[in-house]
C-alpha cells in the first residue's frame, strides 16, 4: 500500500532532507521512525529536497508498506 504524506519540520539539527553517509539528515530520521512504528525497513521518497539548517513549512513524501 502506497502512504502520502505532508508535513513540516525545523531544519536545524539536519544536514538536509536527503540521505546522507556522514550526518543526520531528515530522511534519515523520518525512515526510522516509520521503520520502528511497521516493523519493517520502510524508504520514503520526497516531493523536493532541502539543504542544510533549512526549514520546511509543506513538504510532500510517499512510502510503500
Amino acid at each position: 500500500m502506497r502512504y502520502f504524506v505532508e508535513l513540516a519540520y525545523n531544519g536545524k539539527p539536519y544536514h538536509g532532507w536527503q540521505n546522507q553517509p556522514n550526518a543526520i539528515s531528515v530522511q534519515q530520521v523520518l525512515e526510522h521512525a516509520l521503520s520502528t512504528l511497521v516493523s519493517d525497513t520502510i524508504s520514503i521518497t520526497g516531493a523536493g529536497r532541502t539543504d542544510a539548517g533549512v526549514h520546511a513549512s509543506q513538504m510532500f513524501a510517499h512510502f510503500d508498506t
